[in-house]
């Protein structure tokens, strides 16, 4: 069992995952898909938001506390380019939200992550910061992506991803074991490629049609 990590067992999930997964799925279909599995795992991913108590007066004229995002906003960041197709549908559901980006792309004849660009809010070390990318292979992307975060100050950070692998739920865990994993699926194992199996292929290719 895997320290850390939570996988999601809901049916609606599921089933939009399978549509996911089907390489007759096409383009326009397959972001539609992406933007709603995002929507809904934002319950369990934001389970841990903090929220501080304000005072309201209802449409009835009586007075009463409600919680509201606390302090900070939170931060949504997304490893490019596929996270994006994640960020989408997370922003609807926290439109607070601040958002960075983390360029991270594989070089094809190591597999290993090669970074191009980072841009995030300032005060990372007041928020809670939620990092999305619907892959988890090698785990080599999201290590060196939350390994920048923490030297920008990041200390309350979550990993969220469509389907994980279980090495890299291991190596993620080895780098950062602070850090919490939710994923809607852990599949088999990597290919020599270094690509999930089953999977569902390059997420990134089939969420923009390249």
């Amino acid at each position: 069992m895997h320290k850390n990590l939570t996988v999601i067992n809901h049916p609606l999930i599921n089933v939009k995952l399978g549509i996911l997964r089907n390489k007759e799925t096409p383009t326009w279909n397959y972001r539609l898909t992406m933007q709603d599995v995002a929507r809904l795992m934002a319950y369990p991913l934001f389970l841990n938001l903090k929220t501080e108590m304000h005072n309201i007066e209802t449409p009835l004229h009586e007075e009463m506390r409600v919680p509201y995002y606390a302090g900070y906003a939170p931060c949504l960041v997304s490893i490019l380019r596929a996270g994006n197709g994640f960020l989408d549908g997370l922003i609807d559901m926290i439109p607070r939200a601040s958002v960075g980006f983390v360029g991270m792309e594989r070089d094809h004849e190591t597999a290993e992550p090669i970074a191009y660009y980072c841009k995030l809010p300032s005060d990372m070390s007041q928020r809670q910061v939620y990092v999305v990318d619907p892959m988890l292979a090698t785990g080599g992307s999201a290590i060196d992506s939350i390994t920048k975060l923490k030297e920008e100050g990041a200390k309350d950070i979550t990993f969220m991803c469509l389907v994980a692998a279980p090495e890299g739920v291991e190596a993620l865990n080895k780098a950062h074991p602070d850090v919490n994993i939710i994923t809607a699926a852990l599949d088999r194992e990597l290919n020599s490629n270094k690509y999930i199996c089953p999977g569902l292929g390059d997420a990134g290719d089939r969420y923009y049609g390249t």
